[in-house]
């Protein structure tokens, strides 16, 4: 197919008008200059990472609602720069072929939906949209708009998530009837995370700097808080999903695809600390449970987050030899052998070191996955310019994980038991909770009704 190639005057920004090199907008394939257009909804924090990860393709524009997150290099080499990445759309979507998506949880979606519905790939942060409608809006999306997708979990790109499935796949293990995995946050102490004295937060002057509407987007009115902007909205249940949403999509990654667990039928919290109204708890114990998947038995996997604030320890397998318990990853309990893998999925071993010094002594077991370089944004890039396959964690995969994620984490938010029929979309025993499945949005908001119908 031909690819078109071209310059083109793109409509002048506050920046004022300038010239952008073409690529193929909306559809992979080569390109003669080799390079992408890309944007960045979301230019402080996490967009570090993407900034990084796209080194070396064309940076056209970047949108923020805070205008002290741009980078001062944007001015300098022209770059236009927007706190509405609608009117950033509006003005140079022609001329954008690929977006990062860097915002808080609660506007992966909108921003990401945008985009998709212009033609544009796109390449989202984790967890992938904030609601469980939402992911599966986005996979509706994907198959629509045929654009290049990817959720920004790291481990999914690694060596190790492929080698445990081979692993897997080589009957190392055997049965894997339950798993264990976790991380040991929040930390309320961290950049990530806050803790207030009481709920709810104080109103406070909007910084001149920031666009309080635009970072509320969907979610419902709130008032400024410094606990909220810049870094630590992970807290509070309307905006973030705790360490839960934060870390699953790391942690949870490898037994998800390898395990094949996509649909649980029972989600139940079964410890939870102290939390305030509208806020994560200090720590929680949530367990799932998969009815047999083909081949594969029952399995139940226990999310545990909070050791650090009095929370119970990961479960660790009795026969774990590499001495000091690790404070996140998975354990995988098989009834082979048990093994284990790091807080994003990779450096798979058996629990027990001497058995996987042996293993790696005889030559372990062949590769059958091909492995990925750079990082999700290359591998990104890589499939917007027709050079690699699909994204690994593309949307038709990372909707139904982060959808388990986002499971956990209403489990966890209301406490108890919650039984989910994932072909109805529906909590079956506890009607009330439904609405948190598909979240009310403030009118101007709604986005995605369409693809329903």
């Amino acid at each position: 197919m031909k690819r078109r190639n071209f310059l083109k005057t793109a409509a002048a920004a506050s920046a004022g008008a300038f010239v952008l090199p073409r690529f193929s907008i909306g559809q992979p394939g080569p390109s003669a200059n080799s390079k992408v257009n890309l944007a960045m909804i979301g230019a402080g924090g996490i967009a570090g990472m993407a900034f990084s990860g796209c080194k070396g393709e064309n940076i056209v524009a970047l949108c923020d609602i805070d205008s002290r997150k741009l980078p001062k290099w944007a001015a300098t080499k022209g770059i236009p720069t927007f706190a509405d990445y609608n009117e950033m759309l509006d003005k140079l979507g022609k001329e954008i072929d690929g977006v990062c998506i860097n915002t808080p949880d609660h506007t992966h979606f909108n921003a990401t939906l945008a985009c998709m519905e212009r033609g544009i790939h796109v390449c989202t942060q984790k967890p992938l949209t904030h609601n469980i409608w939402q992911a599966r809006t986005l996979r509706k999306a994907k198959d629509k708009y045929k654009v290049v997708t990817n959720m920004a979990n790291q481990g999914h790109t690694y060596d190790g998530i492929r080698k445990i499935r081979e692993m897997y796949e080589a009957d190392c293990f055997g049965q894997v009837e339950e798993v264990h995995l976790g991380v040991s946050g929040p930390n309320w102490e961290s950049k990530y995370f806050n803790k207030p004295a009481s709920m709810p937060l104080a109103a406070e002057p909007i910084p001149p700097e920031v666009n309080w509407d635009l970072w509320l987007g969907p979610a419902k009115e709130h008032a400024y808080s410094s606990h909220l902007h810049p870094l630590t909205w992970r807290s509070y249940n309307d905006f973030g999903t705790g360490q839960f949403g934060d870390w699953f999509c790391h942690t949870g990654d490898g037994a998800v695809w390898v395990l094949d667990l996509y649909e649980p039928t029972v989600i139940e919290c079964v410890e939870r600390g102290p939390a305030l109204e509208g806020m994560i708890p200090d720590y929680s114990v949530v367990r799932f449970d998969f009815p047999a998947r083909g081949s594969k038995k029952a399995c139940s996997m226990f999310w545990y987050d909070g050791k650090k604030n009095g929370g119970t320890p990961i479960k660790v397998p009795e026969d774990w030899s590499w001495g000091k318990v690790p404070g996140s990853g998975s354990f995988w309990s098989g009834d082979k052998a048990n093994a284990y893998l790091d807080g994003r999925s990779n450096n798979p071993r058996f629990s027990i070191k001497e058995q996987m010094v042996e293993f790696k002594k005889n030559g372990g077991v062949p590769e059958k996955y091909a492995r990925v370089v750079g990082g999700p944004h290359q591998e990104w890039i890589r499939a917007i310019k027709g050079e690699g396959p699909e994204c690994g964690s593309n949307f038709d995969y990372a909707a139904p994980m982060s959808e388990v994620a986002l499971l956990g984490v209403l489990a966890q938010r209301f406490d108890g038991r919650i039984e989910w029929e994932s072909k109805n979309m529906r909590i079956t025993n506890r009607p009330e909770l439904n609405v948190f499945v598909k979240e009310p949005v403030r009118t101007g908001w709604e986005a995605g009704e369409e693809l329903w119908a």
